[in-house]
């Protein structure tokens, strides 16, 4: 019996210690939790998409507890609502939100530019930019293999006719895409701005004629024509000051290749006015 009761009672006591130590332990390294950076967490979204800044709605939570004053609207996916939420926590105000979205400059499909070689067993964007700068002719432009398309988690882009094409409707901002394109082609732009350069080609108008029909050749019409100074041509492409643009599109107007998209809706024509009818003769 006693064989038994001694090894039993040994257990206990070390068990008992051991417990008395992780208690003292626990009292000694105790870290208090700060209740509005778990609060905040406990409102975001989940995403961790990193469109915030940060590597994900953890460390954007925890950035509240060593910079009180960040803003609580930077997380594209939650938008304003969150950003209110955010705010009301914090007790402060929550200010204006602006909405962005994913922009591709560049509109190199393949009815305007060609292949100059076969990418075989070539399936990523990343390696056709290693393999000789990619496959088409012009070096700066999609390379169409699908990065970004894989890289969104929104359904909110696609590669169509050798080009990636975003829905500005389904995407949310969170930049995704934007870190994954070697070609550095997708950038994030106030949703509110409807006109852009759709093109990042540095190159000569000669050398860009030659590669792309879409392509900026920096003739400087758009320039010229801008009566807000929201645009100028710098290194042979045109570049728009979204801080001035009206959103007129009349750059759009006079770009002579197409380069510069405008997304404004146009205005239905007039209905045609009924011909008035025909006055009855006098008998």
């Amino acid at each position: 019996m006693g064989t038994i009761v001694i090894p039993a009672l040994i257990v206990a006591v070390v068990g008992l210690i051991f417990g008395i130590i992780l208690t003292i332990a626990s009292k000694l390294m105790y870290v208090p939790v700060d209740e509005k950076v778990a609060a905040i967490r406990d409102v975001l979204p989940g995403a961790n998409c990193g469109g915030c800044g940060f590597a994900g709605c953890d460390d954007y939570a925890n950035a509240f507890g060593d910079d009180p004053n960040l803003s609580p609207t930077l997380c594209p996916v939650g938008g304003a609502e969150l950003a209110t939420q955010i705010a009301e926590i914090l007790g402060v105000e929550a200010g204006e939100v602006e909405e962005k979205v994913a922009m591709v400059m560049c509109q190199g499909n393949y009815g305007v530019t060609k292949q100059i070689m076969e990418a075989d067993r070539i399936y990523t964007c990343k390696t056709a930019k290693m393999f000789y700068g990619g496959n088409w002719a012009c070096p700066h432009g999609c390379l169409g293999m699908g990065d970004c398309q894989r890289a969104c988690n929104y359904d909110a882009i696609r590669i169509v006719n050798g080009v990636a094409v975003i829905d500005r409707e389904k995407c949310i901002g969170c930049g995704a895409c934007s870190k994954v394109c070697p070609n550095s082609l997708v950038e994030m732009v106030p949703k509110k701005m409807l006109v852009h350069v759709a093109c990042k080609s540095v190159d000569k108008g000669a050398v860009t004629r030659k590669t792309c029909e879409n392509g900026c050749i920096g003739c400087m019409k758009c320039q010229k024509s801008c009566k807000f100074d929201a645009i100028v041509v710098e290194d042979n492409l045109a570049r728009i000051d979204y801080s001035k643009c009206k959103n007129c599109g009349l750059c759009a107007k006079e770009c002579p290749t197409g380069a510069i998209v405008n997304y404004r809706k146009k205005k239905a024509a007039p209905a045609p006015k009924a011909e008035p009818a025909a006055e009855a003769k006098a008998e």
